[in-house]
């Protein structure tokens, strides 16, 4: 965090002047457009709360590297380090269990960010939404968990899939002909999603709402028994269009209460950043087998010098790029390129690959902070078909 001085000031003008030159002269909106509000004027940095598509000078880039390197120079001993894997799920149980449902606001930027969730023809709760709430950021305070948090409310973005009207149609296959024939919750949607790490639901309501009067089903799951309990306890909780349940996409011999292939669409959704890196791996590769052919597989996370990294004080790292928190929850900061490998790793194609730089402001203190999300859509292909 640091606050804005003149000095500073002045430097950012020159920056933003650059910026504003650079994108004037490529059509005037940057290659991958997540979010319209460009600042140009350094003067006018507090009048928003956040400002899109900030480009890092060779200046922050080595300042954000420095700071990385400084706070994971003295990390957690090994020893003590397979206690954060172990308990994660009593960790994020007790956090659930003391914040509830009051901690987080329904996001209301989903279905702009990932149309993909909604079957064709329905309409999402952000279409009755004016702009201005489509666009408004999050709200916390500056409290450490609240800060890490803060994002799952998530910024909006107006940024839309690579047209797929072209996409072949898939032929009716054993293993999907299977799965109409199975007994299961969702068994006779036509189409079917699944968040993991669902938490308390900020989610799922948004998308139980957008999926009435359609043949579609949300299945949900989190591995904290709490969490699940909040889901079922609201009020806008409906086992004929939802199904949440306790479930550890870690534990490799767990079964989901659906078969492969039967899944339209996963959202991941700051949830593989608290994986160990060593597992996140795994994770994906079997979450993949529930795809249908022609799946997608959503995912929204940290990257890598995002403000929230920096942050961390020497003592909480557990390995390259990999922290724990105060309350013993962790997490790891992606980069497009491991993004791109995790995915294309578990077979999956490449639909969308992007890196979000934003600049959140605290307009009461007078604070800016470099915000960095990665965004990412991977396709499961259809098999070739017979020569």
């Amino acid at each position: 965090m640091h606050k804005l001085r003149s000095s500073s000031l002045v430097k950012a003008a020159e920056v933003f002047s650059r910026l504003s030159s650079r994108s004037k002269s490529t059509g005037g909106r940057p290659s991958a457009p997540l979010g319209s509000r460009f600042l140009t004027n350094p003067d006018d940095i507090f009048k928003h709360n956040m400002w899109d598509h900030v480009q890092w000078t060779e200046e922050d880039k080595e300042n954000a590297r420095q700071k990385a390197e400084e706070n994971s120079c003295v990390k957690i001993p090994l020893k003590e380090q397979g206690k954060f894997d172990r308990e994660a799920c009593q960790y994020w149980d007790k956090f659930y269990g003391m914040h509830q449902d009051k901690f987080f606001k329904d996001r209301k930027w989903l279905f702009l960010e990932f149309p993909e969730l909604l079957p064709a023809g329905a309409k999402s709760q952000a279409t009755n939404m004016s702009l201005a709430d489509q666009q408004a950021p999050p709200t916390g305070s500056s409290t450490d968990t609240e800060t890490r948090h803060q994002q799952h409310n998530g910024p909006t973005n107006h940024h839309r899939s690579p047209d797929t009207s072209n996409h072949q149609e898939p032929r009716l296959e054993k293993d999907e002909a299977a799965v109409q024939t199975a007994i299961f919750p969702g068994q006779h949607a036509s189409f079917r999603i699944l968040e993991v790490g669902c938490g308390v639901g900020n989610s799922v309501f948004p998308i139980v709402k957008s999926i009435k009067e359609t043949d579609a089903f949300l299945y949900c799951c989190d591995f904290s028994p709490c969490a699940i309990q909040l889901v079922k306890d609201h009020p806008d909780y409906d086992d004929s269009l939802c199904h949440a349940f306790v479930h550890d996409i870690c534990e490799e011999m767990a079964s989901f209460p659906f078969p492969p292939q039967s899944l339209d669409v996963i959202l991941a959704v700051f949830v593989l950043s608290s994986i160990h890196p060593d597992r996140i791996q795994g994770v994906v590769n079997r979450l993949s087998t529930y795809l249908k052919h022609g799946g997608i597989f959503l995912f929204r996370d940290y990257g890598r010098y995002d403000f929230s990294q920096l942050r961390f004080k020497k003592g909480r790292c557990l390995s390259e790029n990999f922290y724990t928190r105060g309350d013993g929850t962790c997490v790891y900061f992606f980069t497009k390129e491991e993004v791109h490998d995790l995915f294309s790793n578990a077979g999956l194609e490449e639909v969308q690959n992007l890196e979000d730089r934003r600049l959140q402001v605290n307009r009461g203190k007078k604070v800016a902070m470099h915000r960095v999300w990665m965004q990412g859509k991977y396709r499961k292909l259809y098999p070739p078909s017979p020569s």
